[in-house]
């Protein structure tokens, strides 16, 4: 039988999903569904975001997108407006309501990363946060290639 040669992913898996399961807690009292905060964070961070780019950005199916952002815009997180030179382009901003919501996503994240790295030296964060890009790095071009594979154009 095959062993592992590492159980870093499995503890990267782990603590993603820890955090996933508290914001999920946390966020529901601001009225946010499960996960639906990730989208939301980005498109604060990126007004005018387009659908596609933002499924790109999270390493999400475009489905999953499609179905996210009409339950933002119904609860008048965010808006959809037409891109200018494309029509066919729907382009994502986030509504007041949505900007006060993402000021305390971002504190609830900031405190999980505080939690995270109780213990660690300013060295180690940077260390740790170089290698976890790297690796998502790497497993990004393959991400790419097995979508193409799988005829999902980007």
């Amino acid at each position: 039988m095959e062993e592992l040669d590492s159980f870093v992913l499995r503890e990267i898996g782990m603590l993603a999903r820890c955090v996933q399961s508290i914001s999920d807690i946390n966020f529901k009292e601001l009225h946010l569904q499960k996960g639906q905060y990730i989208y939301l964070t980005r498109i604060c961070e990126n007004p005018g975001i387009s659908q596609i780019d933002l499924a790109t950005m999270l390493k999400v199916d475009k489905s999953s997108t499609t179905k996210a952002i009409p339950k933002l815009e119904e609860a008048g997180y965010i808006c959809k407006k037409r891109d200018a030179d494309d029509k066919r382009l729907w382009r994502l901003y986030p509504e007041d309501k949505g900007m006060k919501v993402y000021e305390a996503v971002v504190t609830e994240e900031n405190r999980n990363i505080s939690v995270c790295f109780n213990g660690f030296s300013d060295g180690e964060k940077e260390a740790a946060l170089s290698f976890v890009r790297k690796m998502r790095e790497n497993i990004e071009e393959d991400w790419k290639e097995i979508k193409k594979y799988k005829g999902d154009a980007e």
